[in-house]
């Protein structure tokens, strides 16, 4: 198993930048594929981006396309996601998640019932 506690939400202006941290327990962080999903008031928890085991593969969700970038320090047991360029609308609160995987250079992006580990998740607001 693998517990996670996300930090470095806040309040921002549109336009400017945040970085979340998602820190995980154990000794086998390296073996988890990692993802950030984001859930805004009255909407369905959504899929932001993705980090395969190895830090070699990704994937975006296209409203986040160029503006975040998704990473991971396998020795320091964290997975980060720098956010460039907010916009209101990527107002939410932000989850990590977890899922043991094989295959070292796969992202797992989409749904959320590809991940099985959940944090408790980081607010993020974006003013106008």
């Amino acid at each position: 198993q693998v517990h996670l506690v996300e930090s470095g939400g806040g309040l921002v202006q549109a336009g400017g930048s945040l970085r979340l941290s998602c820190a995980a327990s154990g000794r086998t962080f390296s073996s988890y594929a990692m993802g950030w999903f984001r859930q805004a008031p009255g909407k369905e928890r959504e899929f932001v981006a993705a980090v395969s085991r190895s830090g070699g593969g990704t994937l975006y969700a296209d409203s986040v396309k160029g503006r975040f970038t998704i990473s991971r320090d396998n020795p320091k047991n964290t997975v980060y996601l720098q956010m460039n360029t907010l916009k209101p609308e990527d107002t939410a609160v932000y989850y990590c998640a977890a899922e043991y995987i094989v295959s070292i250079n796969q992202a797992l992006g989409g749904s959320e019932s590809k991940y099985t580990y959940w944090g408790q998740g980081t607010q993020v607001t974006v003013s106008s």
